[in-house]
């Protein structure tokens, strides 16, 4: 077996303390032989810092105001050491033994630039919902290439490792972004690199009501439909992105609606 590469993981936080140590857990019970964990926190006023202050030694944080999220990764990424990069956001989660198979994977594959997985959708509980979206991405996962990703973005960033070479070529998060950095980011390392697959369920995606996704999908569709406007300039593929997110959009509002009569 070749040795296993050095894992970066880096959460980007602020105000998570309902969630936050359920996410530092399942980065540590993942046992990796290499791992480095790194929590840059906006300066939570919630509680958050008792929790990372039970963790130390074993990861490390910051607590300091920054520009947003993609300032916050960006600022851990260029902290970071690992041969492979990720970030998990603080209310998401890692399946048990993923990184293993993440590590396991670069060390068979050196060459290959970037790599995803599957990944569960769950709300506040951690109960699994959206099944019907999931096998919809997982589809698109295994059918679909550079051409679909400009229509809908299959790819989950909870999922998602790149190789640290990819990272210092690509360059950094985009800051200017409030939603779908991840999806912009895809969009620029898969333009000069294919992805990996994983056929396997490597984390879980979290909705919940004070979440980015949980309070306003349609916002993160628009960013979408920004983001895509500046990678084509297909008249074709923007319009078919454009229809592609306003069924989502009135799926998610259907789902909702059931949810609340069942409430």
């Amino acid at each position: 077996m070749k040795r296993l590469p050095r894992i970066s993981i880096i959460t980007p936080s602020y105000n998570q303390a309902a969630f936050i140590e359920q996410t530092i857990l399942s980065v540590l019970n993942q046992d990796y032989p290499d791992l480095e964990y790194i929590v840059m926190d906006g300066g939570s006023t919630d509680g958050t810092l008792e929790i990372l202050k039970k963790y130390n030694g074993r990861l490390i944080w910051i607590s300091e105001p920054d520009r947003g999220q993609s300032h916050a990764i960006n600022k851990g990424f260029s902290m970071a050491t690992g041969e492979v990069l990720a970030f998990l956001n603080s209310d998401d989660l890692y399946e048990p033994g993923a990184l293993i198979k993440v590590g396991q994977f670069f060390a068979k594959n050196p060459e290959a630039a970037w790599l995803t997985g599957r990944c569960h959708i769950i709300d506040k509980y951690g109960k699994e919902i959206r099944k019907a979206i999931t096998s919809y991405k997982n589809f698109w996962l295994r059918m679909g290439g550079y051409r679909t990703l400009q229509i809908l973005n299959f790819i989950s960033q909870p999922a998602t490792f790149w190789q640290r070479a990819v990272v210092e070529s690509i360059g950094p998060f985009d800051e200017t972004l409030e939603y779908s950095m991840d999806y912009d980011y895809s969009l620029r390392v898969g333009q000069h690199h294919p992805w990996h697959v994983l056929d396997l369920y490597l984390a879980s995606f979290r909705i919940h009501p004070t979440s980015k996704a949980g309070f306003s999908a349609s916002a993160q569709f628009l960013s979408d439909f920004k983001i895509i406007k500046g990678h084509t300039s297909s008249r074709c593929y923007i319009l078919m992105h454009w229809m592609h997110n306003t069924l989502i959009i009135n799926i998610y509002k259907l789902l909702q609606h059931q949810h609340h009569n069942i409430a």
